[in-house]
């Protein structure tokens, strides 16, 4: 799958909200989506995605596995116990662009979201939560044995 057609899955669903509502032109939705990714260190993405300082919370859990074999099929779900989540992005430490994947959590709908991510080495995997405008954050490391990002 082409890199900038997967960037645009990943971040696409929240913008095209925000296009659809009116609150974003699509030039502006555009801009938005690239600078996410343009990201090089966990602090910047998240600064790129609104947040400045998400707070630690333990209504985060990450389920993934402890050892992952090879780094470019790494498991991972997020699930937020925390009232009215808006969006769940994962981000993944020592990967050349740390943003991996972002996801629109429609009201009503169970915030929990799995997917498979690539990681280039052994890291901290972030899953940072919007709700109600605020930020919050939950970590977990994850072993490679395998790396996943041509390694």
């Amino acid at each position: 799958m082409d890199v900038h057609r997967r960037e645009f899955v990943k971040v696409g669903g929240v913008l095209g909200v925000m296009v659809a509502a009116g609150l974003l032109t699509e030039a502006q939705a555009q801009a938005a989506r690239n600078k996410a990714f343009e990201g090089k260190s966990v602090d910047e993405a998240i600064q790129l995605l609104g947040a400045s300082t998400p707070a630690p919370s333990k209504d985060i859990t990450i389920t993934a596995p402890d050892i992952a074999e090879n780094g470019a099929v790494v498991p991972v779900a997020v699930t937020s116990k925390i009232p009215n989540t808006q969006t769940l992005y994962i981000l993944v430490e020592k990967n050349l662009n740390p943003l991996a994947a972002g996801f629109t959590i429609p009201t009503g709908t169970d915030p929990s979201v799995a997917t498979r991510v690539k990681m280039a080495q052994t890291s901290n995997v972030h899953a940072v939560v919007k709700a109600d405008n605020k930020y919050y954050v939950a970590t977990k490391e994850i072993k490679v044995t395998l790396g996943g990002c041509g390694g």
